[in-house]
């Protein structure tokens, strides 16, 4: 598999689209003309885990595509909200695993997303799905029935109908059963990032939880119609955890910081006193890493071209640690902070990912 060059994972849902006639859509990926596209996201699925287990993946051996870049920060909200409008983080505003709402000066945490705020006023852009609506394509979102209602889907995924499936055989129904017409289907498999989360990859749980998604991906290719096609992506990789920075154990760090947000692996400092703030974590953290201004971390392009009603909720301050390591919180991300596994910064493991397309 190679790099496809400027193919991101917002171009994945878009593809797929442009495959069954949406107009306005660009099919980046090559997925040819279909009646029926399925884009499976396997959180937590990186090109380099299955790069390191092609033993693993034999349903992916004849797969074309290639790999594509995963949005910053590498975190399942983002990607997922990256997908599903095709858009930049700095466009949609879904702008990591936790981010403050300047309006409300609420932390918003996307994972645990319910009724309120509205997800339409936080994410106002069209999604993927509704695009197609209007252009006469069913639209179906399959997976877990905990999240057919929640925040995230309807602001990523507003558009598509909701199919409850909580394992495989259930996904796989989900398509076979699928009416006629032109079909955009998306189906989200949360496995892999859970046992990645808790074990590491490479352990046992995490190889166990591989073989599944090996499972999954012959389940879906053999429920396709004739002419369909399966997509197969992520919304980012993993690392395994080899130094924990606990910010509580320095009080410097702790000096002058207002809200803290972000994850361990892309942290976002709030403050009204940047330059003090900034040198401080410098200084404490030295080359375990990068601390960066919001203004620098937008002019670096980390989150594409951002709205100007999205900007305030990105981190006066952005901590990128070094490979391995976290930065790591007691008061506000304990649980977190202790797993195993991380992503959220921007490692060829945490960002790049598949684009892989089965017929």
């Amino acid at each position: 598999m190679t790099i496809l060059p400027g193919v991101g994972l917002g171009d994945v849902m878009t593809s797929a689209a442009a495959a069954v006639g949406v107009p306005d859509c660009h099919d980046a990926l090559g997925v040819g003309e279909t009646d029926c596209a399925v884009v499976c996201l396997v959180d937590g699925l990186g090109a380099t885990a299955i790069e390191d287990h092609r033993e693993i993946f034999p349903s992916l051996r004849d797969a074309e595509g290639g790999w594509v870049g995963a949005p910053f920060p590498s975190t399942t909200a983002t990607g997922l909200a990256t997908l599903g409008t095709g858009l930049h983080p700095g466009r949609h505003g879904i702008l990591g695993a936790t981010f403050l709402l300047p309006d409300t000066h609420e932390v918003l945490a996307p994972l645990r997303w319910g009724s309120s705020p509205s997800p339409h006023a936080v994410q106002p852009e069209a999604t993927v799905f509704e695009r197609a609506n209007r252009s006469g394509v069913d639209c179906l979102s399959v997976g877990p029935s905990a999240y057919a209602h929640s925040g995230l889907t309807r602001a990523a995924f507003r558009g598509a109908d909701y199919f409850d499936a909580e394992n495989i055989q259930q996904r796989a129904a989900a398509i076979s059963s699928a009416g006629q017409g032109r079909q955009l289907i998306y189906v989200y498999w949360p496995d892999l990032d859970r046992a990645g989360h808790e074990y590491g990859v490479d352990s046992d749980e995490w190889r166990a939880a591989a073989s599944d998604v090996d499972e999954l991906i012959d389940a879906l290719r053999a429920a396709l119609p004739m002419n369909g096609r399966l997509i197969v992506t992520a919304d980012h990789g993993m690392q395994t955890v080899v130094e924990r920075l606990w910010m509580e154990d320095d009080h410097r760090l702790m000096m002058d910081v207002d809200v803290v947000a972000g994850e361990p692996r892309a942290r976002f400092l709030y403050t009204s006193q940047i330059d003090d703030v900034a040198n401080r974590w410098a200084t404490v953290l030295g080359e375990r890493a990068h601390v960066l201004t919001r203004h620098e971390a937008v002019g670096e392009g980390l989150f594409g071209d951002v709205h100007p009603d999205m900007i305030d909720r990105i981190g006066d301050l952005v901590v990128l640690p070094a490979p391995g390591i976290i930065v790591a919180s007691r008061s506000f991300d304990p649980l977190l902070s202790s797993l195993a596994g991380q992503h959220g910064g921007l490692t060829d493991a945490e960002r790049r990912i598949p684009a892989l397309i089965l017929g």
